[in-house]
């Protein structure tokens, strides 16, 4: 370990925007756990990692004659549009629009990309946020899925934020910054407009790596400031909410991703209540939404849970 943050031009990089201990952290448990199946992170069990599960479930949806079905589902991007109500708004951002864009898996089939490129299509929106899990395994190369994030980023329009997940090692951050989109590893960043502010905060995956630092990144948020949070996963909402964010936006959990008539997920592989599992939620005065992502995990496949992109445009409250 020593010789490589030493030596790894890309690492004394991420050195200085980390610190040494969160760098040391995040590439310790890449090595260690990366494909742990029991015991690491949140959840005591990670289907993510369990590699033989993976035909046994394609297997399972052939034999019901789902699979292909599954899969068109899967390429199936829904346009998503939800209303945040936030009070003390700044009058110029009312209206304010984030697209947000989470568990992309853009490595999962060739095909994957260009579904997402057709949802973008037409789009307008103020800036855009990236929650994560941008690769399909867990471990392994990250080249195709940063070559695919590279084709992605051409249809985006800036400004652009982005935050790590379970699936992403923290090495894919300098290559994602040198295209434009600015990650946010226990960072915030404020957004100017008209004269007024909001803020933008950020933190490194709470699920798996638990290398999250919610203090670091609001501590110095002015207290009456409205403040977003981009988290992978809705797990940490209490926290979130005890630190006086206004909005929390999150995936991680892809709703279930096949799910049993009338969307009852099957699975969920997040530490929380169900209702913060998909969709639109609130926990004091912490606005919510986990989105059920763009792309799939594990399998090749949804079932009654499509796939979406989401609109978020902040309005003022009384």
């Amino acid at each position: 370990m020593e010789p490589s943050l030493q030596d790894d031009p890309t690492l004394r990089i991420l050195e200085s925007r980390v610190g040494r201990v969160h760098l040391r952290q995040r590439l310790g448990i890449e090595t260690d756990y990366e494909a742990k199946i029991f015991g690491q992170g949140r959840n005591f069990f990670h289907i993510e990692n369990w590699i033989s599960i993976r035909s046994v479930i394609r297997h399972t949806l052939r034999l019901f004659g789902l699979y292909a079905r599954g899969r068109r589902n899967a390429r199936n991007i829904q346009r998503r549009e939800n209303i945040i109500p936030v009070r003390n708004l700044p009058t110029a951002f009312d209206g304010y629009t984030l697209l947000h864009i989470t568990d992309l898996h853009l490595d999962m089939d060739d095909d994957i990309p260009q579904a997402l490129i057709a949802a973008l299509s037409g789009l307008q929106y103020d800036v855009c946020v990236l929650t994560g899990d941008f690769r399909a395994n867990t471990f392994g190369p990250i080249d195709a899925a940063m070559r695919a994030m590279e084709m992605i980023r051409r249809y985006l329009e800036e400004p652009i934020y982005g935050i790590l997940g379970n699936h992403d090692s923290i090495r894919m951050v300098p290559g994602f910054e040198a295209i434009g989109i600015r990650m946010l590893l226990n960072e915030f960043v404020r957004i100017d407009r008209a004269g007024e502010a909001i803020y933008i905060s950020g933190i490194d995956d709470p699920h798996y790596y638990g290398a999250d630092n919610m203090e670091k990144a609001s501590d110095n948020i002015p207290p009456e400031a409205v403040s977003i949070l981009l988290a992978h996963s809705p797990e940490v909402y209490r926290h979130a909410a005890h630190a006086e964010f206004d909005v929390m936006l999150c995936g991680h959990t892809h709703g279930g991703q096949i799910c049993l008539p009338g969307g009852f997920p099957m699975l969920l592989n997040a530490d929380c209540p169900r209702r913060f599992c998909a969709g639109a939620w609130q926990y004091h005065q912490l606005q919510g939404y986990t989105s059920v992502g763009s792309g799939p995990c594990v399998v090749d496949a949804r079932l009654n849970c499509p796939p979406e992109i989401t609109l978020h445009r902040l309005v003022r409250s009384a």
